[in-house]
């Protein structure tokens, strides 16, 4: 596969199944550094597969996937690991932060993972908590914050390792309109800032609303919709 010219992270014609079903059906996707593509579509659509598939987690049956001018399937598992661990940012529905931890330890596990000394890796995770507006909630644990707050320590965490590409599943699924607006406006603002991508897979047309393009997947099938300003 040929990348689209000046993409980070590019996929052609996906296919992946779970027995009878087919989750992806010939996808396609493409991301620019710095850019914020949604992907939308109703339950069952394969939009969380496919943004699995693009991150390396699940392995398509068929298809390919470039990032950075390298086919993911001719990496090393220990390549993809690496990748999830620094290159790449996550944030889920449900924040999935480690309870026993408290939130600046939270932020800067990825870093420690890394082998990143403690007290550089909690200066890093405090800035990036700075600019997500949660930086008062360093000593406390996850269940001592809202779910709000949380989400915003969760972004923190998907970031701290300026990663290249963050991927966003339904980020502001257990959150209200209002808090969902914020965690939106500081994700994107702060991923635009350090020239991240975002993949952004969500059903709901407000969260879309702050992406750059929008991919609509149906039935594993994959459409770019234009942006009408």
């Amino acid at each position: 596969m040929t990348a689209p010219a000046g993409s980070l992270l590019a996929a052609e014609n996906l296919r992946k199944a779970y027995g009878p079903t087919m989750a992806l059906d010939g996808a396609e996707f493409s991301i620019h550094p710095g850019e914020v593509v949604a992907v939308m579509g109703p339950s069952g659509s394969g939009k969380s597969t496919l943004l699995h598939c693009l991150a390396g987690i699940v392995t398509p049956d068929s298809g390919s996937i470039v990032y950075d001018g390298q086919e993911l399937a001719t990496m090393s598992d220990a390549r993809r690991s690496a990748l999830r661990r620094s290159e790449f940012g996550f944030v889920f529905q449900f924040g999935q932060l480690v309870p026993e931890l408290t939130c600046v330890e939270n932020v800067a596990l990825p870093l420690r993972l890394n082998g990143t000394p403690r007290k550089q890796a909690e200066r890093t995770a405090l800035a990036w908590m700075e600019r997500l507006e949660v930086d008062d909630l360093r000593k406390k644990r996850p269940g001592e914050v809202s779910g709000g707050q949380g989400q915003r320590v969760a972004v923190a965490r998907s970031l701290v390792t300026s990663p290249r590409v963050v991927f966003a599943d339904e980020p502001t699924g257990a959150l209200d309109s209002l808090n969902g607006e914020r965690v939106m406006e500081l994700l994107t603002e702060a991923a635009r800032s350090a020239n991240a991508a975002v993949v952004l897979v969500t059903h709901e047309a407000r969260v879309a609303a702050y992406s750059d393009r929008e991919i609509v997947v149906r039935d594993g099938k994959s459409r770019d919709m234009e942006r009408v300003i």
